[in-house]
């Protein structure tokens, strides 16, 4: 751990896509004295936004510049076009990329996809973001190859999508700046990879505690001593059992011998 300092709040990041309620619950419920805050941030800035210190974690996107900060993949998406929903595409559960040949395809400035070289046709001009390319596509103007979670994000009822192959998939990753990995980051680092609250790992060992000691002494000790005006079995009265009580009860009754007339 590099961290020493504990501050006030966790500052998470996430791209657009991400939804990170199950993680922030667990964290809610592991760390209650400490807030975590969600910070919304585009994809192309994330990274920059974990350099400069914006947050102390982030969920991005990959690939990304992963100069000087660490990151683990965590699921990859499954990659759609979002097409209109009278568009013949409707009729097939999952479309291939030479399916987009003669289509018009946006490629919107903030695309997230790997692309050697987008399918289809080009539109005239590019637009600006995912959302608003998903407009442009409920507009009639051409169709948008997105991962699954940005076109339920934006999703219109208008439109639907397909899953569709041979085209680059979204990987999601974890990602902080490399000397910065405090014991906070190391927390969530453990709930997002399913820790249990028992778990150890980035946390120091809880010292083995003493075992209590036995009131008994144990085998081959020192004997009990009685108890106050108690006599043990046995004692010094010179007569064992009952028999002894008995004895000295009648010894009391005897008074001086009768003298004969």
């Amino acid at each position: 751990m590099t961290g020493s300092e504990v501050p006030l709040a966790f500052r998470l990041a996430y791209v657009p896509g991400v939804t990170p309620t199950k993680w922030v619950r667990i964290w809610n419920e592991r760390l209650p004295g400490t807030p975590l805050t969600l910070v919304g941030v585009p994809a192309a800035e994330a990274a920059g936004l974990l350099r400069d210190g914006g947050a102390d974690a982030g969920f991005v996107r990959l690939p990304a510049d992963r100069t000087d900060l660490s990151a683990i993949p965590l699921y990859t998406e499954t990659t759609v076009v979002v097409i209109p929903k009278d568009h013949e595409g409707t009729a097939v559960e999952e479309m291939a990329v030479e399916d987009l040949a003669e289509e018009i395809v946006l490629h919107p400035l903030d695309d997230t996809l790997d692309w050697e070289r987008p399918p289809g046709r080009p539109a005239f001009e590019r637009p600006a973001t995912t959302e608003d390319a998903v407009e442009l596509v409920a507009a009639g103007v051409g169709l948008l190859v997105v991962p699954q979670s940005l076109a339920r994000l934006y999703h219109r009822k208008d439109l639907t999508y397909r899953p569709l192959t041979g085209v680059p998939e979204s990987r999601i990753a974890l990602s902080w700046p490399e000397e910065k990995t405090t014991d906070l980051v190391e927390e969530f680092i453990g709930i997002v990879r399913g820790r249990t609250v028992n778990s150890t790992r980035g946390r120091p060992p809880t010292p083995p505690q003493p075992k209590a000691r036995r009131a008994d002494s144990k085998k081959g000790g020192a004997p009990r001593k009685p108890a106050a005006g108690k006599q043990s079995r046995g004692g010094a009265s010179g007569s064992g059992g009952s028999g002894g009580a008995k004895n000295a009860k009648g010894g009391a009754k005897r008074g001086k011998p009768r003298r004969r007339p």
